[in-house]
């Protein structure tokens, strides 16, 4: 059980950018830029829906993830913790377990989910849930083969999570960049489904070529085993 921490790019150092290396530092700062860009249109959103409709109660201990809209970020941002989190103890615990190009493809994904995860909080400001407890007591970080389906389930979630939560989305700004983060998690997870066995990259497609969908009720029972936090998703939109 580990109680996630703030990631040194909230600190305003180069840690993250420092993690990508030589040749990934130019595409890091135009992906990081568009982040910024997006983060002022969201920020400008969540200043005007501060006043969300009455919730029901919860237990004190419970994390709400709101209503409307905002409460829809927030269950993005909650998974987006847990993602920065794990790939963040990957790459501090089980590098040596991969080869050198498999290392530089863990250090982009932690990039790439400590920008996600920073951006939504930026972008809820004040209305942005707590840090989440996790626990990732069931994976082994001194085997590859857990740390890799258990990368796969994450990032599986994650895509299916973001097609499942677009439709709840009232305001079609906030859907244009839910469609930007899910293109980017669709990539990390055909990379893991690829490290795991090669070719295997789109097995998650159907007949029609498309991936699925996830209710956020669905979504939260599976990812549940790595989250200590209660969280209720009680008052998101159907």
């Amino acid at each position: 059980m580990k109680k996630l921490q703030e990631q040194p790019s909230e600190k305003g150092d180069n840690s993250s950018i420092e993690l990508l290396g030589p040749m990934q530092r130019r595409k890091f700062f135009r992906y990081a830029g568009a982040t910024a860009a997006a983060t002022t249109l969201l920020l400008a959103f969540t200043s005007c829906n501060d006043d969300d409709d009455e919730m029901m109660p919860t237990d004190p201990e419970t994390v709400d993830l709101g209503s409307g809209d905002t409460g829809i970020l927030n269950y993005a941002y909650a998974l987006e913790q847990l993602e920065a989190a794990y790939y963040a103890e990957v790459v501090a615990r089980s590098l040596n377990m991969f080869n050198q190009t498999e290392q530089q493809i863990m250090q982009d994904l932690k990039g790439h989910e400590g920008i996600h995860r920073d951006f939504l909080k930026a972008a809820l400001g004040s209305a942005a849930i707590p840090d989440l407890e996790v626990d990732f007591s069931a994976v082994n970080f001194n085997d590859k083969n857990s740390i890799l389906t258990t990368a796969r389930t994450f990032e599986d979630l994650g895509v299916a999570a973001y097609n499942g939560a677009g439709k709840l989305l009232e305001d079609a700004g906030l859907l244009t960049l839910a469609g930007k983060i899910v293109s980017v998690e669709a990539r990390h997870a055909a990379v893991i489904r690829d490290l795991i066995q090669n070719g295997t990259f789109s097995d998650t497609a159907n007949s029609q070529g498309l991936d699925p969908a996830m209710m956020p009720t669905d979504v939260l029972q599976a990812a549940a085993p790595f989250i200590k936090t209660k969280i209720s998703a009680n008052n998101l939109p159907q």
